[in-house]
């Protein structure tokens, strides 16, 4: 596809549904379920929010799947807006999609040092210099091209699943000892049931999100007409099945009274049923959830910059392929942002503000895929939307209203992301004047 080398067509089935069960599970789920018990605490309603959630995913998966399959392109949501909503669109997604991604192999990435610290010996430099080393290790090894980081990714996610599949019977078959359980901080009574059931979703959702990875390597993928489909909505129902039984333990282990506002609830579930060991069970388990998660998002921050380097929306030296399928420079540039996260410790900011991108980005996606049915209604669809209007729009509707949610719960960051929304018009014109100065 390109003068300066091309992608390589070499991914299948195995690898994308690897893609998207690394990046959706992470430190999410450890972390969330305290939060949505402390909202939603009853049985019933813990365990429909994540249901909720997962059907939301799912339908935004099979709606954003034929999107993927029109346009056949590597580089996320991007090329899809680009071609449905034009130019500044794709811009705005584009940019914002590879910085929030950058941060979130940051983030990953303290996250595991932090982590696996107490597992080590002092390191010099400590948090810091291993999570930039994990950010390091991760791009020198998909330096050498795609099929090392496929490899990686089938790995680290079929890790990912078996230590889940383990941790889940375990917390189904073991003796749950007896506990003293402490009261719920906080109450539908008190703050109110639908303010709940709002909250929770907005945290259930997010811990969701990593469902669009199959998008990044659209050009990559075999068959991607009947490959994209089956990898989005099986690793959704894969994720949805790992979430829900997941939560059931953790219900069965710790109690939802308990679970209320505990910030990290797997941990808590591992003491009760392993003991002192259950701090180290835990651990491992965050950790290979980490590495899955820091190797994917790798894979998908190189393919941005690419995909809008080839429609003049990034300098044109960016467009470059190496032998083995590697965006080189768009890989550079993007571990490099990733590491200037790392050493600052900017990461935190930039994901707050990403976070309303996060959500902004979801729907103008969404609506492109209306758009595209409109203006491209002869185009060849191999995969349809199943219930569209219906279905996409239901998802475009909630995407829409956690979007006016996240802006009344975080208007600080809200209204910083709305002005950087404004400021990114100036940019994309100047880069439209350098592209036809060039």
């Amino acid at each position: 596809m390109s003068g300066r080398g091309a992608l390589h067509q070499v991914l299948g089935v195995a690898f994308g549904l690897a893609v998207l069960v690394g990046t959706t599970i992470a430190t999410g789920i450890m972390r969330t379920p305290g939060e949505i018990a402390a909202h939603l605490p009853s049985n019933g309603l813990f365990i429909a929010a994540w249901v909720v959630g997962g059907l939301y995913a799912l339908l935004g998966a099979m709606s954003l799947a034929e999107g993927g399959v029109i346009v056949r392109r590597s580089g996320g949501p991007y090329p899809i807006v680009r071609r449905a909503l034009g130019p500044y669109a794709g811009f705005v997604v584009g940019w914002s999609d590879w910085f929030s991604t950058a941060a979130t192999i940051s983030l990953a990435a303290i996250v595991f040092a932090e982590f696996a610290t107490p597992l080590l010996p002092t390191i010099p430099g400590g948090i810091k210099a291993l999570a930039a080393t994990v950010v390091l290790g991760f791009g020198l090894l998909q330096w050498n091209g795609v099929k090392s980081g496929d490899l990686a990714q089938q790995v680290l996610s079929g890790l990912k699943a078996l230590a889940f599949a383990v941790l889940i019977v375990a917390g189904l078959v073991m003796t749950v000892p007896e506990v003293m359980v402490t009261a719920s901080p906080v109450s539908p009574a008190e703050a109110g049931l639908l303010a709940g059931v709002v909250l929770a979703l907005q945290a259930v959702i997010f811990t969701y999100d990593g469902w669009t990875g199959p998008l990044y390597f659209g050009e990559e993928t075999v068959d991607v007409g009947r490959t994209m489909p089956r990898t989005m909505i099986g690793g959704v129902l894969v994720v949805i099945v790992i979430y829900v039984l997941f939560n059931v333990v953790m219900l069965r282990v710790v109690g939802i009274e308990a679970m209320a506002g505990d910030p990290f609830v797997a941990g808590s579930a591992g003491g009760i049923l392993f003991g002192p060991k259950g701090d180290l069970v835990i651990r491992v388990v965050v950790l290979i959830a980490l590495l899955g998660g820091i190797n994917a998002n790798t894979l998908f921050a190189a393919r941005i910059p690419l995909a809008m380097s080839r429609d003049g929306l990034m300098p044109a030296r960016i467009d470059q392929v190496n032998a083995g399928g590697t965006p080189v420079i768009a890989h550079g540039v993007s571990v490099a942002a990733s590491l200037i996260f790392v050493l600052s410790g900017t990461f935190s900011t930039v994901l707050a503000l990403a976070a309303f991108f996060f959500v902004a980005n979801y729907a103008v996606s969404f609506t492109s895929i209306f758009v595209l049915r409109r203006t491209e209604p002869g185009t060849p669809r191999p995969f349809r939307v199943p219930g569209f209007p219906y279905t996409t729009g239901l998802v475009l509707l909630g995407s829409v209203a956690f979007l006016v949610g996240a802006v009344i719960s975080d208007r600080t960051n809200s209204m910083l992301s709305i002005a950087l929304l404004a400021a990114s018009y100036p940019a994309y014109l100047m880069m439209e004047r350098f592209r036809n100065t060039a």
